[in-house]
């Protein structure tokens, strides 16, 4: 079995989304001929935590983990945010949203000396500890999973300094994306030189939406289109706790993850108002439930709709816990980012939420990537943020009809069964077989 290397910023602990395609890769690639080594972070500072996921790291994967300087530790006393307050939801705001002094200085900083990120100085440590790794183990191949795009930079260092065959993996595009910070030109021409060269020099790329190689060659149309691979995200049904559906008494919609700037759920609540206004549903009748981490921004929201007694807000929630949510659920919310990159955004909890089979109320742009995969799966509804009447209807819709017991939907179960992370694994697999 060949060696590979898996260089991944956000590893259990980590909780989050993204923590799960790197988890996921490493538990099936054995199958499919490569022995996983994971090099990591020690005490990263993640949004989210979620112990529970250490269980889930296969016993005969090797994980090391290397000691870096966080500077989230200082945004935070220099922001006189409290230690462990989420940065992510608080600092991605809606256009044109105020932010306090502190942060903005903390903002120049951050895109002023932190390039790609805040993570950098990983790249640094990094260095003594894959030469002694390297000379343990006989590595074959190294993946690279961003963001945070150190993970590419360090990625880039092992195929030069080792001489080995390297897949960059990319979650969400590098530059200009609405995470990233507003650079002046001489930190952002930087930044764009570390992400031409990562996409020239990697021997292929790997994203999770398409969207991403669409926005690499809009960048660089020179690229070499084939290099470039997409292997969307996906959901593992072994993971799904076997409950067994039981009525509930109230119709209930679940949303999970983060929610803050221009992902936010006010749309959402119009609609709702609407539909309440029109005495068209109870209120009594109705819980919402937003299971994960809120902007202060979205926290307000909750606290002034006129229904406050038909939400019920869950912290962050163990991956278990929260996938059990959901198939307790009469239907599921998705929220995709008001921004730019709406059309191409595919979040990858859409597939977990595709894997439970429950109706989908997606309030996103119509012709849009997340809009032709529910319609292809035919597992909901699409309206856009701007869409309040629509998005009434299809509540109502999906209310209706869990008050008569009616399905609204009749999912393609074998193109969602094409979304199992074994065959997202067998994908990056035969990548690495290529390219080696």
């Amino acid at each position: 079995m060949k060696k590979l290397l898996v260089i991944s910023y956000y590893f259990p602990p980590s909780g989050g989304p993204g923590v799960q395609r790197v988890l996921k890769h490493i538990q099936y690639l054995p199958e499919f001929g490569w022995e996983p080594i994971v090099f990591t972070v020690q005490d990263g500072d993640y949004p989210a935590r979620d112990e529970s996921l250490l269980a889930k790291i296969p016993k005969s994967v090797k994980v090391h983990r290397v000691p870096f300087f966080e500077p989230y530790r200082l945004y935070r006393k220099l922001t006189g945010k409290p230690e462990g307050t989420a940065i992510d939801v608080n600092v991605i705001k809606k256009e044109g949203q105020k932010i306090s002094f502190k942060e903005k200085i903390a903002e120049f900083i951050r895109a002023s000396f932190f390039i790609p990120d805040a993570r950098i100085a990983w790249f640094f440590s990094a260095k003594k500890e894959l030469n002694a790794l390297f000379k343990e183990h006989k590595i074959q191949g190294v993946y690279s999973s961003s963001p945070p795009y150190t993970c590419s930079l360090i990625g880039s260092y092992v195929q030069k300094q080792f001489k080995i065959p390297w897949v960059a993996g990319f979650r969400d595009p590098w530059t200009n994306f609405i995470s990233s910070p507003k650079r002046w030109f001489l930190p952002a021409w930087i930044d764009k030189k570390m992400e031409r060269s990562v996409f020239s020099k990697a021997d292929a790329i790997e994203c999770a939406w398409e969207g991403i190689i669409k926005d690499a060659f809009s960048k660089y149309p020179n690229l070499n289109l084939e290099k470039f691979h997409h292997i969307p995200n996906g959901f593992d049904s072994s993971d799904f706790p076997k409950t067994e559906f039981k009525e509930n008494e109230k119709f209930t919609i679940s949303y999970t993850g983060s929610m803050y700037g221009r992902r936010n759920p006010k749309s959402f609540f119009d609609a709702v108002e609407l539909l309440l206004q029109k005495k068209k549903i109870d209120k009594e009748r109705i819980k919402l439930k937003f299971i994960g981490r809120f902007g202060a921004e979205v926290e307000e929201m909750f606290q002034k709709v006129s229904f406050p007694s038909s939400i019920e807000k869950i912290g962050y929630s163990p991956h278990s816990e929260s996938v059990k949510h959901l198939l307790n659920s009469d239907a599921l919310l998705l929220i995709v980012d008001e921004s730019k990159e709406s059309e191409e955004i595919v979040p990858g909890k859409v597939y977990e939420y595709l894997g439970v089979g429950k109706p989908i109320i997606a309030i996103a742009p119509e012709n849009s990537a997340i809009s032709n995969l529910i319609k292809q799966a035919k597992a909901g509804e699409i309206a856009h943020q701007s869409e309040v009447k629509k998005i009434a209807e299809v509540f109502l819709n999906f209310y209706n009809a869990w008050e008569s017991k009616k399905s609204v939907i009749f999912p393609n179960k074998e193109l969602i069964s094409s979304y199992e992370r074994k065959n997202a694994a067998k994908k990056l697999a035969n990548i690495l077989d290529k390219i080696s």
